[in-house]
């Protein structure tokens, strides 16, 4: 079975979701950010999993179901901080990150039997999921984050792996993202929050 990862950052006012202020206040987008991780590790604890691995930045709060195992994050930029958590795996692994709480089980359950990597896009040019059959850190490092080209690059590392892509999502990143992710999951605590707040068109 997949080791399931999520890397994440402590839902701190400040530290979180920076480009959701304004028009939310610090306190307010760590709530989001809080709200976005539950959804995020409620899907994952609903998905059948060999492990499920929560790499943090910061310390685990109410927020953390049971049955996760939990390991801080290294050092370094974003792409050695994935790389160290995909080498602390052996067999399959998938990891996403907090800012998709539209993700479901469903999207989670990968089976490499007849693939070597899962690939998940994101809408800004980024990318939400990466599945690995054999986890190697080095198809990570070096690769530029948090740019348009990101998703492009990583993708463009796989080369010569035979991969599955999966769906499109889109982070939560700005107002207008968060408005959308919370329509396509209104059930979800994200959406809850957010109508909490008022929404982010008032605003």
């Amino acid at each position: 079975m997949t080791t399931l990862l999520v890397i994440a950052k402590e839902p701190l006012p400040g530290r979180v979701k920076t480009r959701l202020t304004p028009p939310f206040s610090p306190r307010e987008a760590a709530g989001l950010a809080e709200a976005a991780l539950a959804d995020t590790l409620d899907a994952v604890a609903r998905t059948p999993a060999r492990r499920r691995v929560l790499v943090l930045d910061g310390a685990p709060g109410p927020w953390l179901p049971a049955g996760f195992e939990v390991v801080r994050q290294c050092a370094g930029g974003l792409d050695e901080r994935l790389a160290a958590a995909f080498a602390g795996c052996t067999g399959p692994a998938l990891l996403i990150g907090m800012d998709t709480p539209q993700v479901t089980p469903e999207l989670l359950t990968v089976d490499f039997a007849d693939c070597d990597a899962y690939f998940g896009p994101a809408v800004d040019g980024g990318f939400w999921a990466l599945g690995l059959a054999e986890p190697d850190p080095g198809l990570l490092r070096g690769v530029p984050m948090s740019t348009a080209l990101t998703g492009a690059a990583q993708r463009a590392r796989l080369a010569g792996l035979r991969v599955r892509d999966l769906p499109c999502l889109r982070d939560v990143d700005t107002a207008y993202d968060a408005d959308l992710v919370a329509k396509e999951a209104p059930a979800g605590r994200f959406a809850a929050e957010l109508s909490r707040l008022g929404g982010a068109g008032g605003r």
